[in-house]
This record gives structure tokens, C-alpha cells and sequence, in this order.
């Protein structure tokens, strides 16, 4: 048996030599001294030998076994350290070749107009105000002066997550909890992202954005209203624009008026973008609703206000004269990297 294990350690020297990968030197460890390898067959024949012959062929079992797995300890690190050689030779940077191009992100013109439109208000002196876009019907409909039977409340135009939550349609709740919070006076401006059960189409989106501002002050009048719009559509669209009040009907408002302004492109002799109307609707606007104020504790006979909103998407489609509000969600740089 000595004969034999002597052997096996001068065999197992030779055959490491030769392996050259770690699964190579795996497979030869689990062969020579696995549960199944080759010295331990051997030394489970030790029961055979005398009493006397024993302790020695297991002592120098042990130390065959404990030289082999030395040597494959010793051959295992050399494996490792030559591979990783390889990988550095062929990952090696070439400090001297020229760099690959990287692409410069921009902002989005929806993000980019929103920004525009928030330095042009801030340069007015409003602050921005935020709030949640899961709003509550109270803060949505009710506290706005919109009753239950009005059809912006149907479950056609709105998204509800329950009777009493649903997905913000507009931005005007941030002017509730503002004027909840704070005492006049008040300017804010707020912008958001908004939902309606809108079908997609040209000029729909399910989910859209909205700048809404609010003023809220002793002696606001209308002609505040009309004269900030007027300087805000200059800034907008340019020193020569005019604007255009028309009457109509806002719950949160009394008296209500959508704005437009006059074609920036044909100075309102009539182009395809005003559709040769010579104006272009931009936002709705009025005197905020006494209901309103009282329902946010202020006395609306001390206190008046203005309040105006418009989309977003709207004012990038007639800056940039894009005739579908598609293009703006479908995330093609080749439309995108022109603005």
C-alpha cells in the first residue's frame, strides 16, 4: 500500500503540470480526493493492514493527501493570477485613440416651455406652489364651486380611485390649500401634471400638464387680470402680440373670460397655425368666485382675485407649431432634437 500511495502523489504532480484551467483542476481534485477519488478508495483498504503497519501507512496517507491539496491550492492561485493577466491584456485602453462620441441629453420642450413660463410669472413676483396629483373631491370640485351635477365631475372626464379620491383634473386644488394655509396676499403660479378621461387623439392626452396662477389681494380688479396677461403674452410670444378677452363660463370664476392672443407667426392677418383667424386661444381666466374665498375663510368683501390657467402642451403645439400632441409622449429624438 505504500508502493501504491507513493504512486498516486507522484501521478497527481505530473497530471497538475499539465491542467491549465480551474474546471480542469476541479475535476482532478474531485477525482483524486473525493468521497470517490482515487486515495480515498485507498485508504478505506487500511482495515486490511496489521495493527503495526496501521499508523504508519495513515500517517503518510496524511501527508500525501495534505501535499496534494497544497499543490492544488498552489496551482489554483497560479490559474487565477494567469487569467486574470489574459483579461488585462485584452482589456487594455488605448489612452492614445480617439474618444467615442457621447450624446447630450437636452430638456424635454414640454419642460422646457414649462420652465419659460414659470421664469416669466416668477419675474412678476409669483411663487410656485405644488400639490398632490391624487387629490380628494373636495379640494378638486367642491371647495372650487363646482356642484355635483356638473358634467366635469362625471366619471366620463374623471378618473376616481373612490367617492372621495380621485386623480386631479386640474391644478386649481393647489390654489384651495394655498389660500387655505396662507392670508393674502397671495401670487402663486401652479404647474403640474393633470389627468382626464381624454380618448388620444391630435390634440387630447389621458395625462397633460397645466400652469394655473392665482391672485388674491385688497382692490384686485379685472384690469390687473387683463394688463399682467398682456405683459405675460409679450414675454411669450413677442413684443408686437396683442391679447383678446372673450366671455364665458368657469364655476370658480365670475366674471370668466378665455384669452387669446394674436398670431405671433402672420402678426393676425391669418396663417395655418391661427387657422387664418389671426387669433389663438391660450388660456381661460377670471375674478375669482366669492363662493370660492369664503370657502377658503377669506372675506370676499375685503378681498379680491384673479385666477387664469392654461395647458402646457397647448402653448409648445403654437410656439412650435406642432399640429399633434402625440408627437410630444412618443419619445422620437429625431423630433425631439429639434427644440
Amino acid at each position: 500500500m505504500r508502493d501504491l500511495l507513493n504512486k498516486i502523489k507522484t501521478d497527481a504532480e505530473q497530471h497538475l503540470g499539465a491542467i491549465v484551467s480551474e474546471e480542469e483542476l476541479e475535476k482532478f481534485r474531485v477525482e483524486l480526493l473525493g468521497k470517490k477519488g482515487a486515495l480515498t478508495q485507498v485508504l478505506r483498504g487500511m482495515g486490511a493492514l496489521s495493527a503495526e503497519e496501521r499508523p504508519k501507512i495513515g500517517q503518510l496517507a496524511n501527508e500525501i493527501r495534505a501535499s496534494i491539496e497544497n499543490k492544488i491550492a498552489q496551482k489554483k492561485e497560479a490559474l487565477a493570477k494567469a487569467a486574470l493577466e489574459r483579461k488585462l491584456e485584452s482589456e487594455k485602453i488605448d489612452v492614445t485613440a480617439p474618444g467615442v462620441p457621447v450624446s447630450v441629453g437636452k430638456r424635454h420642450p414640454i419642460d422646457q416651455i414649462e420652465e419659460t413660463l414659470c421664469d416669466i410669472f416668477r419675474s412678476m413676483g409669483f411663487e410656485i406652489a405644488e400639490g398632490p396629483e391624487v387629490e380628494y373631491d373636495t379640494y378638486n370640485f367642491q371647495k372650487l364651486n363646482i356642484p355635483e351635477n356638473h358634467p366635469a365631475r362625471d366619471t366620463q372626464d374623471t378618473f376616481y380611485i373612490s367617492d372621495a379620491i380621485l386623480l386631479r383634473s386640474q391644478t386649481s386644488p393647489v390654489q384651495v390649500r394655498v389660500m387655505e394655509k396662507q392670508r393674502p396676499p397671495i401670487r402663486i403660479i401652479s404647474p403640474g401634471r393633470v389627468y382626464r378621461s381624454d380618448a388620444v387623439d391630435a390634440t387630447h392626452s389621458p395625462v397633460f400638464h397645466q400652469l394655473e396662477g392665482l391672485v388674491v389681494d385688497k382692490g384686485i380688479t379685472m384690469s390687473d387680470l387683463k394688463g399682467m396677461l398682456a405683459a405675460f403674452a409679450k414675454q411669450m410670444f413677442g413684443e408686437n402680440t396683442k391679447i383678446r378677452f372673450r366671455p364665458h363660463h368657469f364655476p370658480f370664476t365670475e366674471p370668466s373670460a378665455e384669452v387669446d392672443v394674436s398670431c405671433f407667426v402672420c402678426g393676425g392677418k391669418g396663417c395655418r397655425v391661427c387657422k387664418n383667424e389671426g387669433w389663438i386661444e391660450i388660456l381661460g381666466s377670471g375674478m375669482v368666485h366669492p363662493n370660492v374665498l369664503r370657502g377658503c375663510d377669506i372675506d370676499p368683501n375685503i378681498y379680491s382675485g384673479f385666477a387664469f390657467g392654461m395647458g402646457i402642451e397647448r402653448i409648445v403645439m403654437i410656439k412650435y407649431a406642432i399640429d399633434d400632441m402625440r408627437l410630444l409622449y412618443e419619445n422620437d429624438l429625431r423630433f425631439l432634437e429639434q427644440f
